[in-house]
């Protein structure tokens, strides 16, 4: 997937429901972030650890039972060492237990419209009404990136030092590829190998998915296979920004006679390389356009294609609020009207 635009670029079993493993810990750190963003909860709150988590099973963090640890070096042990007890630490300490923080889990990712996925644990441990797709891990990391950009930062440190021990992240793609900044590595028995990644270069960013594969070396050589594809065949622009005018149109009985229009959002494309000079953009804008208008209320549409394929359609929107004008102005539209 390209990180702008959205556009998947390829893709197999996409919609597959799937075993997520720790890659669940994504989601678990963007409610986390989502909590801080708020103001729920501080990086430097002291969070007890229980019992519950300090006997979590699988790769550790290796906290204490009853010892006091920031939020802030869970967050590490959960994005860094992927650590179980780390990761339900932090689900108790945000909803008071690890079952209502999957409730919160499974709002957040309906918001995000992973409509093929359900977490009931914090952690992606083995449960049969615990799943996932890849194209689903691959909205979750676009929002990740894109809402959270200082919490995905932490997803390309290395080593993390927790009481003495030098714990490093097992996505290996971080020393193999200078341009890989994260994301998630994942594994259990039943769900294979996995691994979300993602990577910058020349300011084109892709998102890479893979799950389910038998060793850590082939998820990283599967994952370094899909992010060289995309930056050698495809090229991403930024055609309009957001909140421009992109063009005016008349309005009628308002106190201006010209409405501006433009975009809600950036609108970036990905097509492949060698082709902008063949795009084609067109705009179709409604036919008649009367006063009061509200801001962010739609008025037409923006085209994009290449060749004979459509590749984006979005709204045209009011950039302004345009009130109706007055009494004698409007009389007058009213008569030209007549003769439209």
């Amino acid at each position: 997937m390209d990180f702008d635009s959205g556009r998947i670029l390829t893709e197999k079993k996409s919609d597959q429901r799937m075993e997520p493993a720790s890659l669940t810990k994504m989601l678990t750190s963007y409610v986390v972030a989502n909590e801080l963003a708020n103001g729920g909860i501080n990086l430097d709150d002291m969070v007890t650890i229980s019992e519950k988590a300090w006997r979590m099973q699988g790769s550790r963090m290796f906290i204490e039972v009853g010892k006091k640890v920031s939020v802030e070096n869970l967050l590490k042990g959960v994005i860094i060492q992927s650590g179980n007890d780390a990761t339900v630490a932090l689900a108790e300490h945000v909803a008071g237990s690890e079952e209502t923080f999957a409730d919160l889990m499974n709002q957040h990712a309906a918001e995000l419209g992973m409509v093929d996925s359900h977490f009931v644990n914090s952690t992606g441990l083995p449960n049969k009404n615990h799943y996932t797709t890849p194209g689903d891990m691959a909205k979750l990391a676009r929002a990740l990136i894109k809402n959270f950009p200082e919490h995905y930062k932490w997803y390309s440190t290395k080593k993390f030092k927790f009481n003495k021990i030098n714990q490093y992240n097992r996505n290996k793609l971080l020393w193999r590829n200078k341009f890989v900044d994260g994301i998630k590595t994942g594994h259990t028995d039943s769900a294979g190998y996995c691994l979300v990644a993602s990577a910058k270069r020349d300011g084109m960013r892709l998102i890479s998915v893979v799950l389910g594969t038998r060793s850590e070396e082939a998820r990283a050589a599967e994952s370094q296979k899909l992010l060289s594809y995309g930056f050698r065949f495809f090229e991403t622009h930024k055609l309009y920004a957001a909140n421009e005018p992109l063009t005016k149109a008349h309005i009628w009985k308002g106190a201006v006679e010209n409405l501006s229009l433009g975009l809600k959002e950036d609108l970036y494309i990905t097509i492949p390389k060698g082709q902008y000079k063949k795009l084609d953009a067109d705009m179709n804008i409604n036919a008649r356009i009367t006063a009061p208008a509200k801001k962010g209320s739609t008025f037409g549409t923006v085209n994009v294609r290449l060749g004979d394929k459509q590749y984006a359609r979005r709204n045209l929107v009011a950039l302004n609020d345009v009130k109706k004008g007055g009494l004698i102005d409007n009389l007058i539209d009213e008569i030209k009207l007549l003769f439209e």
